[in-house]
């Protein structure tokens, strides 16, 4: 399916290090300000943002992918795409930067909070440097709940013309007062874009088909490339074509990185404008799943074939792979019953499946955001740190279960606490809301703590009634 675009909010900041084009957002020259959706979460929130699992976990993810993604003093993720320019000696790139608000150091300045950045981008060929360009930003917010967010709230642009050819890039972002930021290096190779060729297909939020090589793409992309399912039903993909004639169909397949065979395909007529074929193609989000899909597109007879990695995720920060992982996460948060119609759900019924299983276990349905959801992995964070075990990851123990179920305790007793490592020590967690008190023994002294059976009967009862 074939669309002219997109209908969301965003902010981008665009800029030509070799003055190609620059383009800006609202709130004024060289300043973006963040995404107007999804809204922030509280300034001071009872359980993390980050859900499970997050971290290297993440980076790891969007590696996989072929992203350019960096933990560190200033996280970040970045995608390379690729455009024909104006002359045939040189290929197009656009760099997009996805940052989160939470990890630059915002300061009250007026009626703003304002946060300083960096981008550095260098790029060699044969041990000589082909370009290098340093970009200093500000970020500014109106609200101080808005740098707090952990969301993809600040994007940033970048395009450089290169010859094609192999290059080794080194890709750096630094927040204000930061020594090092974050750096990532990668060898990448920019194609030659032909006549009969196909640009990168760019998962976006709002795009202008282009119709000249001359001018800049008018596309915000989003560098993790995320859906969400259950609440997105489609991936949009920017993508244009060279050459003559009045016709440029292309070919479209996504693929799971589980493998498995083609999970959609479909045949597309970009639509002629101007000097180039340029469209946005709708890949719909129920019929991929859930996990890492590569969306290849190709012109109809050619083998040469462009490709981009979609995930299908849960949520902004939750990357669970596939449908029954989520499920699993959910014993101590729903019913088996609930459960049970999930894992039953026939493949294309799970994205209608899991909207229904939002709507239902939603404590504030006012709200776009669950906070259900985002509570109780949140529980799931702070368990697998405070309770894991050796061989037994945190929210999996028996102390980590009851915190995930119940919530922090509203009093913790453990007498005996001068030798640390002895065995036989007792805990007893109180909790005056359910009239339970629940003890656990570590028997053996290395911190292996388990319930009693009683204490286990007592909190599987509460349990049956406290979940959604």
């Amino acid at each position: 399916m074939l669309e002219m675009g997109m209908s969301r909010r965003w902010l981008f900041l665009a800029v030509s290090p070799i003055l190609l084009h620059t383009f800006a957002a609202c709130g004024g020259p060289g300043g973006p300000v963040p995404v107007a959706e999804p809204p922030a979460p509280s300034a001071t929130p009872s359980t993390p943002n980050r859900l499970v699992p997050a971290g290297e976990d993440l980076v790891t993810l969007y590696r996989r992918m072929g992203l350019l993604a960096e933990s560190g003093e200033t996280p970040f993720v970045a995608s390379l795409s690729f455009f024909a320019s104006p002359r045939a000696d040189s290929t197009l790139m656009m760099l997009t930067i996805s940052i989160a608000n939470r990890v630059l150091a915002f300061k009250r300045e007026g009626d703003y909070y304002k946060a300083d950045y960096e981008v550095g981008f260098e790029a060699s060929q044969g041990g000589r440097r082909a370009v290098e360009r340093t970009r200093q930003e500000s970020v500014r917010v109106l609200a101080f709940r808005e740098t707090t967010r952990a969301d993809e709230s600040v994007l940033f642009r970048q395009f450089l013309a290169l010859p094609p050819g192999t290059y080794d890039m080194r890709l750096t972002v630094r927040g204000a007062n930061q020594k090092n930021g974050s750096a990532i290096e990668a060898t990448v190779g920019v194609p030659q874009l032909s006549s009969g060729t196909v640009s990168s297909p760019v998962p976006m939020y709002s795009a202008v088909p282009r119709d000249r090589r001359s001018t800049m793409p008018q596309l915000l992309a989003t560098p993790r490339s995320t859906a969400v399912f259950g609440r997105d039903s489609i991936v949009p993909l920017y993508v244009e074509g060279y050459g003559s004639g009045s016709q440029f169909p292309v070919t479209v397949r996504a693929t799971s990185d589980a493998g498995g065979g083609i999970l959609w395909s479909d045949s597309v007529d970009l639509p002629l404008r101007g000097e180039l074929f340029s469209g946005v193609i709708e890949v719909p989000v129920a019929r991929l799943g859930v996990g890492i899909i590569t969306v290849g597109v190709s012109r109809a007879g050619s083998v040469d074939t462009v490709r981009t990695p979609v995930f299908v995720a849960f949520g902004e920060d939750l990357p669970v792979a596939t449908f029954s992982q989520m499920v699993d996460y959910l014993r101590y948060y729903a019913t088996l019953a609930k459960l049970q119609t999930l894992r039953s759900a026939a493949p294309e019924q799970r994205a209608s499946a899991w909207a229904q299983f939002l709507r239902e276990t939603d404590p504030n349905p006012g709200t776009p955001e669950h906070e259900g959801l985002r509570d109780y992995f949140g529980r799931v964070a702070q368990a697998n740190v405070q309770f894991r075990e050796e061989g037994t990851v945190g929210w999996m123990t028996d102390r980590g279960r009851v915190f995930v179920t119940l919530g922090r305790p509203d009093q913790i007793f453990e007498p005996n606490v001068t030798d640390l490592s002895q065995r036989g020590r007792t805990q007893i967690w109180d909790y005056r809301e359910h009239r339970l008190q629940i003890l656990f023994i570590d028997r053996t002294g290395f911190g292996r703590w388990q319930m009693t059976p009683s204490s286990e009967l007592e909190f599987e009862g509460v349990m049956r009634r406290v979940l959604h």
